[in-house]
């Protein structure tokens, strides 16, 4: 008689199922015990990879950041606010690939080495263009968390392209707020043109950065 035994698992795999699951559960509702299910294997044998789910939430955004730098390659400009717009766009349309992609993203620490040759290409560029090393470590990473930030608030009206989550009607909202018209009039600043907006705020974030520190 032949027992069957459950296929080896790698952390790839794990991390591979965990973020085809993203977009159909959420955050929320990934768990450890869903992602054996989708493997076929018992919850148990996830945990000789990830001890917790913020174990699993680190390996999935070091993914995440692996696969958004496989799909630039070649494309980070030659001036350092080329380099800034190009990687927060790229940033932004690598999240936008999953549900709750941001929150995924926000506060993860990422396992191995896989961002430093890019960190150091651009921090090298900035460097070379005039900046200090902590001038170019703070316009890098406020650029990387305007992204953050931007698209945690965009997926929580829009969690996917071209869905979009039940009570943010700018008509009603306006409707709502009535006797306050120009809060009223803001909602279509806030809750539309999320693409457009964007890439006001980083001009605004470029803009900035150059009279900040005076280099063009």
């Amino acid at each position: 008689m032949v027992t069957k035994r459950a296929p080896k698992l790698d952390k790839s795999q794990v991390v591979a199922a965990a973020l085809r699951l993203l977009n159909e559960t959420g955050l929320d509702g990934l768990t450890l015990r869903t992602i054996a299910k989708e493997l076929d294997v018992q919850a148990p044998a996830l945990y000789w990879h990830f001890k917790n789910k913020q174990e699993l939430l680190d390996g999935m955004a070091t993914e995440m950041y692996r696969r958004m730098v496989t799909d630039s390659a070649g494309a980070l400009g030659d001036t350092w606010q080329e380099r800034l717009l190009i990687s927060c766009r790229g940033l932004r349309t690598a999240l936008l690939g999953y549900r709750d992609g941001a929150k995924v993203f926000s506060g993860t620490r990422f396992t191995g080495i896989p961002h430093a040759e890019e960190m150091e290409r651009t921090l090298r560029l900035f460097t070379a263009a005039g900046f200090t090393l902590a001038q170019a470590v703070r316009a890098t990473s406020t650029g990387f968390l305007y992204t953050i930030g931007y698209v945690t608030e965009e997926q929580g009206v829009q969690p996917l392209p071209g869905e979009r989550r039940e009570g943010f009607d700018v008509a009603e909202r306006a409707r709502i707020l009535a006797d306050f018209p120009l809060s009223a009039a803001a909602g279509a600043e806030i809750f539309e043109d999320y693409e457009a907006h964007f890439e006001e705020g980083l001009a605004l974030l470029v803009a900035g950065i150059e009279a900040r520190y005076r280099t063009g």
